[in-house]
């Protein structure tokens, strides 16, 4: 979710980042006159249920759902990684550490599992979707996601807060993410009021 080489853990200490799920594409886009290359992007292997992404909505929640589960349960990281447009995709968590440096890390969706999965699997994680503002131009799909995250879905409180910047492909089939890119909330660094609404 946005929402990625150390563990999660590590990377919050370092840059006080929230844990979510998502990507920058680089893939085969444009040639010559701006027309879309012959050859289409490499796509990872995992088949994708029609309901995670045949809508937006489907998409965004089959995100946040993939990624939440209590301390011990084994996330599908197969229908993780079959929302994404293949290994072009990007994860990229930004953040301040204590000093106030900016930082970030760079992954892809394989990368994000291999350093982030064990930790929401054996802390437990539940993120959900707070308010979204969206934006559409031909197959470009843009999301600004606020988001809450909680260790366990009855926390009566978050421990963090932020905003995914997703970015997506709409095919005329299905949404495909292309990259994540997200930050947190904090002192000086509030979620504005226009990204609550739905």
């Amino acid at each position: 979710m946005m929402m990625m080489t150390t563990t999660i853990t590590r990377l919050r200490t370092a840059l006080s980042l929230p844990l979510c799920a998502v990507i920058a594409l680089t893939a085969g886009c444009a040639s010559g006159g701006g027309q879309p290359a012959s050859s289409p992007p490499q796509r990872m292997v995992s088949t994708a249920a029609p309901a995670d992404v045949a809508t937006l909505d489907g998409v965004i929640a089959a995100l946040y759902d993939v990624i939440s589960g209590p301390a011990g349960q084994t996330r599908d990281w197969d229908r993780f990684y079959s929302l994404f447009l293949g290994e072009g995709a990007r994860l990229i968590p930004s953040g301040r550490n204590a000093q106030g440096f900016a930082g970030h890390q760079v992954w892809t969706p394989r990368e994000y599992v291999s350093n982030a999965g064990a930790s929401l699997e054996q802390t437990g994680f539940f993120e959900q979707e707070i308010g979204r503002v969206t934006e559409e131009f031909g197959n470009v799909v843009h999301v600004f996601s606020a988001y809450e995250s909680r260790r366990t879905a009855t926390d009566p409180e978050p421990f963090s807060r932020g905003i995914n910047s997703i970015q997506l492909f709409n095919d005329g089939t299905r949404y495909w993410i292309v990259s994540i890119f997200w930050d947190s909330e904090r002192p000086g660094n509030p979620i504005p009021r226009r990204y609550l609404r739905r």
